[in-house]
């Protein structure tokens, strides 16, 4: 269960680790079906896809079952609002780093996009968009399913950059900003931001508020990071006011950081 002083620091700080939030065995289940796709063997790093890979959507059982836990239920309802979210489907897309120290486009500083703009090119996620009321995303979420210490690829994560995207986006309206341009503003906007890293066990997940600004970290450990990055998607339109007691934690923080332009 989030208590409320676990809900008070999401709001400031911009994530929450949910410890334990699925099972080991389940983490392993994904993991396997993985390898398998990646055509790899986890015994013999010649066959590993260095420095990272990427796959797609998964839907399979095991994913199901870990993004739909009674623990993350309970999380959802409590940052976002019962009701106010869609249940998963899967575990989206998977980022897997290999050890070896090399640096990937994954580790430049950014916030995720939500919605494809009239402009946006079919396939191109760089021309897709974000805007103020975080359409079509109230969460980020980080499923760790292997252990993660700080050697192992650890997601950067700029401590309460939430609120500083919130007022680069507020100007832009429903259109809000490309990906490219809104990593541009947000780097420049949090660079001042303290940094906490995304570690933890394997079923541990860490909820992001969706404004938070990240970025990969090249893998200096010995075993590969398995990571799955899905949105959660709301169930409506974000409310924003001044009344914080009507707000879930997600739209607090946005309209705490808006304040008076609200």
């Amino acid at each position: 269960m989030v208590d409320e002083s676990e809900k008070a620091a999401f709001v400031e700080d911009g994530f929450l680790r949910i410890e334990g939030a699925f099972s080991r065995d389940l983490a392993e289940q994904c993991r396997a079906i993985i390898w398998r796709d990646l055509e790899a063997d986890p015994g013999d790093p010649a066959t590993w896809p260095y420095p990272v890979a990427a796959r797609p959507y998964y839907t399979q059982e095991p994913f199901v079952a870990a993004a739909n836990t009674d623990r993350l239920h309970e999380a959802f309802d409590a940052l976002v609002g019962p009701g106010r979210w869609e249940p998963q489907t899967g575990l989206g897309g998977f980022v897997i780093r290999f050890p070896g120290g090399e640096p990937a486009v994954v580790d430049g500083w950014h916030v995720d996009v939500s919605f494809p703009g009239p402009e946006s090119v079919p396939g191109d996620y760089l021309t897709w968009r974000a805007n103020v009321r975080s359409r079509e995303r109230a969460l980020l979420m980080l499923f760790l399913l292997s252990d993660v210490g700080d050697a192992d690829a650890p997601t950067r994560l700029r401590v309460g950059s939430h609120m500083d995207v919130a007022r680069v986006l507020e100007p832009e309206g429903e259109e809000g900003l490309d990906a490219r341009e809104l990593a541009r503003r947000a780097d420049e906007a949090s660079a001042h931001r303290p940094v906490a890293l995304a570690t933890g066990r394997a079923g541990d997940v860490v909820l992001c508020h969706p404004f938070l600004v990240h970025a990969g970290r090249p893998h200096v450990g010995e075993v590969p990071r398995f990571l799955g990055q899905p949105k959660l998607s709301p169930a409506g339109p974000m409310r924003l006011g001044d009344d914080e007691a009507v707000l879930s934690p997600v739209e607090a923080a946005v309209s705490r950081a808006l304040g008076a332009s609200l």
